[in-house]
């Protein structure tokens, strides 16, 4: 499996497998390893994962965070699918359930993420990169640093840099 990219621009192997929705009636086939399924089939057999650590979800940017609003914190991890470099509705999705339903715990960006985008994923409050295979790994672990601080409030910052200076 392909690494992943942390917020503090370490490298680590990335354990959790992204598991497609099952095509044609199929059943949801879940590897022994830690794995993410799609969020509906999730809270369809909630009471079946209930207390596992190694399973987690994955969100579409066209679907609505809402849907976990009540169980953000039984999730070990949620990811957030980027299915094309301009889609940016993962932003606000990143941004509210992290800051209206209140889940603390890993967020993980999947999909068509680019370095391009790391700075502002980081910002709206994931935790993990899983970059395209196509691109540099190193080069892209090495950008989210290239800013010390960000000039608007977001999740990282209650204030804005200037109120930060004023006091």
């Amino acid at each position: 499996m392909p690494d992943i990219i942390f917020r503090d621009g370490s490298i680590r192997h990335n354990e959790w497998v992204v598991v497609q929705r099952p095509e044609n009636g199929e059943p949801l086939n879940i590897p022994e390893q830690p794995a993410l399924i799609p969020a509906d089939l999730w809270l369809e057999n909630r009471d079946q994962f209930a207390g596992t650590r190694d399973i987690g979800v994955w969100l579409n940017g066209h679907d609505e965070p809402d849907v976990l609003a009540d169980h953000v914190h039984e999730l070990p991890l949620v990811a957030i699918n980027f299915p094309k470099f301009s889609d940016g509705r993962g932003y606000s999705t990143a941004r509210l359930l992290r800051e209206r339903f209140g889940f603390k715990n890993e967020l993980r960006a999947i999909g068509d993420v680019l370095l391009d985008q790391l700075q502002f994923m980081k910002r709206c409050g994931f935790d993990t990169y899983d970059l395209r295979p196509d691109k540099d790994i190193r080069k892209a672990a090495r950008s989210l640093n290239f800013f010390s601080q960000g000039y608007q409030a977001a999740t990282d910052t209650d204030l804005p840099l200037f109120r930060r200076r004023a006091s």
